[in-house]
């Protein structure tokens, strides 16, 4: 039998966690993590990390395996997933994959693009214009230089921006025309499942689970990586918000109401990002198991 990833995306909040839960114990298999805000020790209220009691149905890899001071790329996670999924396979012929980071499922299913050296005063440069006249005016930059990319990256982290501009500015080419390389071989075959809703239960969702979030202890947990903030792991929804309340800048209420609007944004753009991806199999929020354990037979 071929080696298989079965790989689960969607929209944040949709029921990725649970979906994989089922099919681990189904297949009788372990499960990657490729939400990369899930990596961080430190941080679990804010980035919905899976519970202890679904942490114990069944085996789950790269959950708060390291901390917010860590340097951890893309490329670390491509490596570090691949040789684990190989592992997993020496025992198990499926593996399951499950998170909505869609760069990291991309590098560990189909591999991470190249791109050219890029002279590093250009990346000192464009921090100093971060530092000096905030996000958005690199925001707009974006936009004009490369309006692909500007639709389709997380324009709130502003790493993401950086890096799409240092491409675009070191060669004179949009950052977007690089991302056509060949995909990688991989030892296995990859099965994509994706879950979906309507925009608007997408968003109820949404707003429900950051109410929960607050009742079970994000804002105590943000005030605890307060002195933290300035880490790039930390400048992600749910922090950078309570960050500003505080520092007085916002009231508690609408920093929690600007948590539900960014992660609104958020599972927009993911969506936009797996749809472009042709070989998915989406399968509504509240689906027949069967019919998607059945999905996957057929495929094997």
């Amino acid at each position: 039998m071929t080696k298989v990833l079965i790989s689960i995306v969607g929209p944040t909040a949709i029921g990725k966690t649970a979906l994989s839960i089922k099919l681990a114990l189904h297949f009788k298999t372990e499960i990657i993590s490729a939400d990369s805000r899930q990596f961080y020790k430190e941080m679990s209220i804010g980035t919905a990390v899976p519970s202890k009691e679904e942490l114990q149905a069944a085996k789950h890899h790269f959950i708060q395996h390291i901390s917010i001071k860590d340097s951890y790329s893309v490329g670390d996670f491509e490596r570090d997933a691949i040789s684990r999924i190989k592992a997993i396979h020496k025992t198990n012929d499926i593996a399951i994959m499950v998170g909505g980071s869609g760069l990291y499922v991309k590098a560990v299913t189909k591999g991470l693009d190249d791109f050219p050296e890029i002279n590093e005063n250009i990346r000192l440069e464009l921090n100093k214009e971060l530092d000096d006249n905030g996000l958005e005016r690199l925001q707009e930059r974006l936009r004009h230089l490369d309006p692909k990319t500007y639709k389709a990256i997380a324009l709130d982290n502003p790493q993401r921006v950086l890096r799409a501009l240092e491409v675009c500015i070191g060669t004179g080419q949009p950052y977007s025309s690089f991302l056509t390389n060949p995909d990688k071989s991989r030892p296995f075959k990859t099965i994509t499942i994706g879950l979906n809703a309507e925009r608007a239960l997408i968003y109820e969702r949404i707003n429900q689970r950051v109410d929960i979030m607050v009742k079970n202890g994000l804002i105590d947990e943000v005030e605890a990586l307060l002195k933290y903030k300035d880490l790039n792991a930390l400048n992600t929804v749910g922090y950078k918000e309570l960050f500003k309340y505080f520092e007085k800048e916002w009231t508690l209420d609408f920093a929690i109401s600007e948590i539900k609007k960014n992660t609104r944004r958020f599972a927009k753009r993911q969506l936009t990002w797996f749809r472009k991806n042709e070989s998915i199999k989406w399968f509504d929020y509240d689906y027949d198991i069967k019919a998607i354990t059945d999905y996957i037979k057929e495929q094997l």
